[in-house]
């Protein structure tokens, strides 16, 4: 047996996603290890947010199944589900926060609703995880009194509340400038190694996909399927699909040289 699919903490099997009778991905089967940082790649309109909806139990699926620890999701009872559920933290593209909830308040709300900390325990873990993503001393701010990379930093310490074993993320860099954009992949790379957590995240934002990825899959929106799987810099240098290849380079000198070296080998 393949030693990722013993090391999994999400495998998805034999997926397809349809809207009625329109498919948008068939046949999609890759593993997630524990403590990768692993990306859902592709362009617009391949499926990615609704792969991530799938993982997250919004839609179910046409047919496959996604699989935590060995457990089925869609198979499971509605307490199974729940208590898979507790393990995940997200942050949406948005950042998702209640605007009329301080940021505090909006940290504050999963701790209230599955914990039983005392009132001056939960206030200690919302100084620490706030402090965490750069926030100290922001407590009583309001998400419209703060930036937007602030803001997403924030929906990061709502995510991780609960110290969740996987973070999901909706495209974390939307929106942002290449600065902030690089300290929120810094961050995220932070908060997997000091709590162990996987992550899983949709973005086509190069700089990020090779900051923090070490696994990724490709949806091809022509071939309704993945057509690739593995670490971002190996797929970027050695994928046999030149669409992948492209997408990773975006048409830099690199693809290129990698195709006038393949049709150097065929002459």
């Amino acid at each position: 047996m393949d030693k990722r699919a013993d090391e999994a903490i999400i495998s998805v099997r034999d997926l397809t996603m349809a809207y009625g009778s329109f498919v948008i991905q068939r046949d999609l089967t890759f593993d997630i290890a524990r403590g990768d940082i692993f990306v859902i790649m592709g362009g617009s309109g391949c499926g990615k947010s609704t792969l991530l909806k799938h993982m997250l139990g919004l839609i179910s699926p046409a047919q496959g199944d996604i699989l935590f620890s060995g457990q089925s999701f869609f198979l499971a009872s509605d307490k199974d589900r729940d208590a898979m559920r507790r393990r995940w933290g997200i942050t949406y593209q948005s950042g998702g926060l209640f605007s009329a909830m301080t940021l505090a308040e909006n940290v504050i709300l999963p701790l209230e609703l599955y914990t039983d900390y005392s009132a001056s325990e939960i206030e200690d873990i919302v100084a620490y995880k706030l402090a965490l993503v750069g926030l100290a001393g922001y407590q009583d701010y309001y998400p419209s009194a703060i930036s937007g990379g602030m803001r997403k930093r924030a929906a990061l310490a709502r995510a991780i509340a609960l110290d969740p074993e996987i973070l999901f993320f909706d495209e974390p860099s939307a929106g942002l400038d290449p600065i902030s954009s690089r300290l929120l992949d810094d961050l995220i790379l932070e908060i997997k190694d000091s709590t162990g957590a996987t992550v899983v995240m949709v973005t086509h934002e190069l700089p990020s996909i090779f900051a923090i990825a070490n696994n990724a899959v490709y949806l091809d929106a022509a071939t309704r399927t993945m057509i690739d799987y593995g670490d971002p810099g190996y797929l970027r240098d050695n994928s046999k699909q030149a669409v992948v290849r492209q997408f990773l380079t975006r048409g830099s000198s690199r693809a290129e040289t990698n195709e006038d070296a393949e049709s150097s080998a065929h002459e």
